[in-house]
């Protein structure tokens, strides 16, 4: 099983890509600043199912950009993205990026 993090977004090496293709390539958006976690080369595509995104990467490679991280290649194959949670005595939270 592979990992791959960019941020607060972690990507998960998994056997298949499922669920409802979406017409976009964004992983996520910043609550914050508004800058996105992006796909902006490769050829790729992203489901959604039960509220869990799946990217699958076509290509040999696709580069995942943000505004504030540096952009990393993730390798062709199916992954599930995850976002970063932290733990507050109200209860757990996504990580405002």
């Amino acid at each position: 099983m592979q990992f791959m993090r960019q941020g607060d977004v972690l990507l998960q090496s998994v056997k298949t890509s499922r669920g409802k293709k979406l017409r976009h390539l964004t992983l996520a958006e910043g609550e914050v600043t508004g800058h996105s976690h992006r796909i902006s080369n490769g050829e790729a595509e992203l489901y959604e199912e039960n509220g869990t995104l799946y990217l699958r990467v076509l290509s040999d490679r696709a580069t995942l950009i943000h505004e504030e991280h540096k952009a990393i290649d993730i390798p062709q194959g199916h992954w599930m993205v995850r976002i970063q949670r932290e733990y507050q005595p109200e209860g757990w939270r996504y990580v405002a990026d």
